[in-house]
């Protein structure tokens, strides 16, 4: 089906831009006392590359020397090369939030070309180019993977990092719009959410609404999406692709219709996952909620808390198939000065919180390996110990308080 340009590329926003809310005192990144314990011993992610892949980059030259460094290396990877083609501002708070917690890190900004993996990944290339360690991104895709952090994208993705760059994603905010497990036919081959219940309704939250399907080869479904009132078809895909399969249906709200969600199986069966952007779902499960990037096992996932630790009801849950998810949360929302009217909440939040630690840390041994960053932020973790928690992985990040006489930790990883 066809529907109107401007819905393309808004997808990724729509499930990771938070709406402004008052932000307690204690989400302020400024006054974190760990983070400010390391800026007074001097350690400010100096020597250190950090990339911001966003969408959302209007007016991002306004903002440098303000809450951006006054230099910073942006680049577009769409194909119209505009950087700030979306109404957003969505990567400048990103950004913001990294710079407050690594001010003398170098910044990189990029956004790519919607619906588009390749240039997603050329974005990535490129970062690395740059000499990025440590990649930062709030945005989600949940067409990229199988939902179980498998898939082509997330192979390359692996490719490129290697072990010497640290890629950190949002969970996302997916966890009541969302539906995750087996497919369980009725008589007629449509999926029932609950026994006898073959239609998922939607309930809108915006006026464009993305529906997405994916799964792992070996089965093949169709997505449709009904009018419930009339019986009507609205949208109709078939599921395909090479390594994961992915159908999507995308549609303008019309407030005088009801909608709801239909999966037939047309071959096979197995595990799919159902995400939607732009509504929640009426049967959702938490549960392996976290789409791509921050499926991946060599992504690091983020989930959002409140001042207490406790996961806020949108943020997405683990586990993804045999990865620990996510293995962090952070505190949100946060003020920022870019938009001090409102605090900035959601996942998106949390991402940047956990590059701009994981910079002070790195910064002081330069050498260490990506793992090893990626070993001590979980370790360093409140909350949980050793204990993973589908909810808040290892815990709600902190950096560690006490270092060695040379300002390093005493855990081996260093690259020799």
């Amino acid at each position: 089906m066809s529907f109107p340009r401007w819905l393309v590329g808004v997808w990724v926003l729509l499930a990771t831009t938070p709406v402004g809310v008052a932000a307690p005192p204690e989400a302020d990144t400024t006054l974190i006392s760990s983070v400010r314990a390391w800026h007074r011993a001097g350690q400010r992610g100096k020597g250190m590359t950090i990339a911001i892949l966003d969408s959302g980059w209007k007016g991002w030259r306004d903002a440098l020397g303000k809450v951006l460094p006054a230099t910073v290396h942006a680049r577009s990877f769409r194909d119209d090369g505009d950087l700030e083609a979306r109404e957003s501002a969505h990567g400048i708070l990103c950004a913001e939030i990294v710079h407050t917690l690594a001010p003398e890190a170098r910044l990189l900004l990029a956004n790519w070309e919607p619906e588009t993996p390749r240039s997603f990944l050329a974005a990535v290339r490129w970062a690395r180019e740059q000499g990025a360690q440590i990649i930062s991104c709030s945005m989600i895709m949940p067409g990229w993977s199988d939902g179980e952090g498998k898939g082509p994208v997330h192979e390359e993705l692996a490719r490129l990092l290697g072990d010497e760059a640290l890629f950190i994603a949002s969970a996302g905010n997916t966890a009541s719009r969302h539906w995750g497990g087996a497919f369980d036919p009725d008589r007629a081959g449509l999926h029932q959410w609950k026994p006898g219940r073959i239609d998922n309704e939607l309930l809108p939250l915006s006026s464009g609404i993305s529906v997405e399907l994916v799964h792992e080869e070996g089965a093949i479904y169709d997505l449709i999406v009904v009018d419930l009132l009339r019986g009507e078809v609205v949208g109709r895909s078939r599921s395909a692709g090479a390594g994961s399969r992915h159908a999507a249906v995308r549609f303008e709200v019309d407030e005088s219709q009801r909608y709801g969600v239909r999966v037939e199986r047309v071959r096979g069966t197995g595990r799919f996952h159902l995400t939607v952007l732009g509504a929640t779902l009426r049967h959702a499960t938490a549960a392996g909620s976290i789409p791509f990037p921050g499926d991946g096992a060599k992504v690091l996932a983020v989930g959002a808390v409140d001042e207490h630790g406790k996961r806020l009801a949108f943020s997405s849950c683990g586990p993804v198939g045999c990865s620990p998810k996510p293995e962090l949360a952070a505190r949100v929302p946060v003020r920022v000065r870019w938009r001090p009217e409102l605090a900035f909440g959601g996942t998106s939040a949390a991402a940047p919180q956990a590059a701009g630690m994981a910079a002070l840390l790195w910064a002081t041994e330069p050498r260490l390996r990506a793992s090893v960053v990626r070993e001590r932020l979980t370790r360093a973790a409140k909350g949980r110990g050793k204990i993973h928690d589908p909810e808040i992985g290892y815990g709600v990040l902190h950096l560690p308080e006490k270092k060695s006489e040379k300002g390093a930790l005493d855990t081996p990883g260093a690259v020799r």
